[in-house]
């Protein structure tokens, strides 16, 4: 094992450059530790987000040898066995400074696609109760743990292709919230969803499913919501 790594870290904003830096080499390493390091011992200003450090926040990710990863997550001796790492801020998002890059037009995609839960009950009317076994119920448990990370949006090529498109992870809110039977919003979010920045822009190549930390499979829902807008055009709904 080397006994060092020569790491490149993006610099700057949009407009920048790689910088080298030589770090120390440890067991159980993680990507999130080499930053760190750099930043107290080698590059004090250096700029990056992070928080829980145990793969719960996904606030941690950047894009490690050409991949979004979660880097607290990511150990070197995966990534980097031969000594040497590159870290780049998240693609697809505009970059604040060096690591740390601007959600919000992530998140502002999420509000587009009605990715909230809307129900009708109020606080003083007993709970909605949802059948755990019902076809709805397992749908939405399919893709529920998203924790808006952001890697799938970093790894979509369409989003790269065509900004506006909504993108895997708002898509996957979009789906979760259709199968909700206490939402009163579905034909709203069916018409947010089936314009040309929605869920047929998704060209299925599951660059999403492949790279989500959780395991989620953001292609699935995006198929499952291109059936159910289909269906409700055929029926005249949209």
């Amino acid at each position: 094992m080397h006994k060092t790594l020569n790491v490149k870290v993006w610099r700057g904003k949009e407009v920048g450059g790689f910088t080298t830096y030589e770090v120390p080499r440890n067991e159980s390493q993680t990507v999130l530790d080499v930053v760190t390091y750099i930043q107290r011992h080698l590059e004090p200003s250096l700029s990056y987000r992070f928080a829980c450090r145990v793969g719960m926040c996904g606030s941690c990710a950047m894009t490690v040898n050409g991949k979004a990863r979660w880097t607290c997550r990511t150990h070197i001796s995966k990534v980097a066995p031969d000594g040497e790492l590159e870290i780049a801020p998240l693609s697809n998002l505009p970059v604040i400074k060096d690591l740390a890059t601007d959600m919000s037009e992530f998140f502002d995609k999420w509000a587009r696609a009605k990715g909230q839960f809307k129900g009708e009950l109020t606080r003083h009317e007993s709970f909605a109760r949802v059948e755990p076994a019902s076809k709805e119920r397992k749908a939405a448990d399919a893709g529920i743990e998203c924790i808006g990370c952001g890697i799938c949006y970093a790894s979509c090529d369409v989003v790269s292709w065509r900004p506006d498109y909504l993108g895997p992870a708002a898509l996957n809110r979009a789906w979760t919230l259709a199968n909700d039977v206490r939402d009163v919003q579905q034909a709203e979010r069916l018409r947010a969803v089936a314009g040309d920045a929605g869920c047929h822009s998704c060209h299925t190549q599951g660059s999403c499913t492949e790279r989500c930390p959780k395991q989620l499979a953001p292609t699935l829902s995006i198929a499952g919501l291109k059936r159910k807008v289909a269906r409700a055009a055929v029926r005249g709904e949209l």
